[in-house]
């Protein structure tokens, strides 16, 4: 098994493709349904692991709801990524910082034009494992 991709929905693709091109992701392919269509995206290197669906005629934001909570991102270079962000308008919600007093990396994050969160963590991350691990 592999991981394939992470589908959300948005309103407005050229804006996504601005904002998610910005984070260094590439425009792959296109799938075209009766009343909607998926853009999918990728990181150099990687699969196409981002999928943005668009409803034809949808002018409503979409209920984020209260289980979303963020797609995160390892970035090799955060403060020059955060700099051409704000070139293009795109503002951390709040400066980088070290997550609970860890000081081996930075993050920080960013939303996508219909609110989605993307956490920005600041060059490799390992994921903590339980003890026993």
């Amino acid at each position: 098994m592999r991981f394939v991709h992470t589908n959300i929905r948005v309103r407005d693709i050229d804006a996504s493709l601005r904002f998610y091109q910005a984070l260094g992701f590439e425009r792959r392919g296109r799938l075209q349904f009766e009343s909607a269509y998926n853009v999918y995206l990728g990181l150099p290197g990687d699969g196409d692991t981002l999928e943005l669906t668009v409803n034809d005629g949808r002018t409503e934001p979409y209920d984020l709801g209260d289980a979303y909570g963020h797609i995160a991102i390892s970035v090799e270079d955060l403060d020059g990524l955060l700099e051409r962000l704000a070139a293009d308008g795109i503002e951390p919600e709040k400066p980088p910082y070290h997550p609970g007093g860890r000081t081996e990396y930075r993050i920080c994050f960013v939303q996508d034009p219909d609110g989605y969160r993307i956490e920005l963590i600041d060059g490799d991350f390992a994921t903590p494992q339980d003890p026993d691990r």
